[in-house]
């Protein structure tokens, strides 16, 4: 359960503020001194601070100063009366999340916490993954705490401090050299370079010399010697983008530098020794392009010493709020509008968990860079969405599906249960979100989740 510490000098507020909470199923923690609000927050896990500004002592400001020298990324939010709002913006100046007016609206002020609380998820699990896979985050800001990632972040774990070729396969968009360089900056060559090339971008004669670099004189145009992509990666990490496009001749030149550790730059004759990992990334099935023939089965079994398999996104639901909250983090400087984006509606979230996103965390991206630019309200909905995009789900409920002889009430009942599981999901097992999504009341989900046995953890 997610808590919050509320720091009013004014015990109304303070009552108020816990009831108003606790029934949207936070924990709420209480004080009325700013010197007691440090001392929570030492024995306390505490997901946001809601703390007013004027208060005796300690007031609101000097209280946010101490807790972001403690703890920079904790939510505060700041309540304040219409007359200190100056000092409003000095607090968000000094990094407040947000602040509020009194008397306050009970919607927007449970609007600003849940969007704080969600937001300060994703920090936590980044710290949390980053304590499992060192210090991945800071370098590839992988999102992700689906099962399907965890296994990904425990082979990155397992395998980034060895000198293993690493071959990593997965559909277009879904993050494959932000894993590579997870590799490459949790091992032992951080300090060496990480040097990039994709396999498809270049013919072949020029990705021959991108490699392994050319002599003077060795083709028209060749004015200077250069050193190739191997040569420049020497001590680090080569990453071989859409290996699976190269050609048959430049795979028998990519195993020979494999297995003897050394090449010669085209037109030359000297033999170059490089100590470099190499990484390789295809968007193809490598065992199959091999079984086909297109392929090389020698060269398949050198990149293939460990192998890491990236999930699309249709397969890691659970990680689409985390990764729209990051991107709504990282596309915020750029709006110009002075109406910040909160959050995005239950709507939205619901067509975002239903559709199949072919382009993956790439096309999600995209999709939250270009809404945060037109988006007009704090709040995206289904009208901020491209024009057609609801109309391309591909997991709309298909009537024609089900067979002529089904029984009406045990259809419903397995919608019903889908869709309670499907919410229980997106709310991270919290209730009163889950009922919310649905529409219905707290009680009654309560006793639909009795009715099929669903397991909701430990979450209320």
């Amino acid at each position: 359960m997610d808590t919050i510490l509320v720091v009013d000098d004014e015990k109304n507020y303070l009552l108020v503020l816990s009831a108003l909470l606790e029934d949207e199923g936070y924990e709420v923690l209480t004080t009325a001194s700013s010197l007691e609000a440090l001392e929570i927050l030492k024995a306390s896990d505490v997901d946001l601070v809601l703390t007013d500004m004027k208060m005796p002592g300690m007031d609101g400001i000097e209280l946010l100063e101490q807790i972001k020298t403690r703890d920079a990324e904790l939510p505060v939010i700041m309540m304040t009366a219409h007359g200190t709002v100056d000092k409003a913006v000095e607090a968000m100046q000094k990094g407040a999340y947000s602040y509020i007016l009194k008397p306050f609206d009970n919607e927007r002020l449970t609007l600003y916490v849940q969007k704080a609380i969600t937001t300060f998820k994703v920090v936590k699990e980044n710290r949390r993954l980053r304590n499992a896979v060192e210090s991945q985050y800071q370098f590839g800001n992988i999102i992700g705490k689906s099962k399907a990632m965890r296994d990904v972040f425990e082979i990155i774990h397992k395998v980034a401090p060895s000198n293993a070729t690493v071959l990593i396969e997965g559909e277009s968009g879904t993050g494959k050299e932000l894993v590579a360089k997870s590799i490459h900056f949790n091992s032992p060559r951080r300090d060496n370079p990480f040097v990039a090339v994709n396999c498809s971008a270049l013919a072949e004669s020029l990705l021959e010399s991108e490699l392994f670099g050319h002599e003077r004189g060795a083709f028209t145009g060749a004015i200077s010697s250069k050193k190739g992509r191997f040569e420049l990666a020497h001590g680090g990490t080569l990453f071989l983008d859409e290996i699976g496009e190269l050609s048959s001749n430049l795979q028998v030149k990519l195993l020979r530098v494999l297995q003897e550790k050394s090449f010669e730059r085209v037109g030359g004759v000297r033999s170059i020794a490089v100590d470099i990992r190499v990484i390789a990334a295809t968007n193809k099935n490598l065992g199959l392009e091999m079984r086909a023939g297109r392929f090389r089965e020698d060269l398949f079994y050198r990149l293939n010493v460990v192998h890491i398999a990236i999930p699309p996104l249709r397969e890691r639901q659970e990680d689409i709020r985390l990764l729209v909250n990051h991107f709504l983090q990282k596309y915020a400087g750029e709006r110009k509008s002075a109406v910040p984006v909160l959050g995005v509606a239950q709507e939205v979230d619901r067509l975002f968990y239903d559709y199949s996103w072919p382009g993956n965390i790439r096309e999600l991206e995209n999709m939250i860079e270009r809404v945060m630019i037109l988006c007009p309200n704090e709040i995206i909905t289904g009208d901020d969405l491209p024009r057609g995009f609801k109309s391309s789900l591909d997991n709309a409920l298909h009537i024609d599906g089900i067979p002529a002889n089904a029984r009406l009430y045990e259809t419903l009942e397995m919608v019903e249960k889908t869709m309670i599981q499907r919410a229980l999901k997106m709310a991270d097992n919290v209730q009163s979100h889950a009922a919310a999504i649905l529409g219905i009341g707290k009680s009654g989900l309560n006793q639909k989740i009795k009715k099929y046995n669903l397991e909701v953890g430990a979450r209320s």
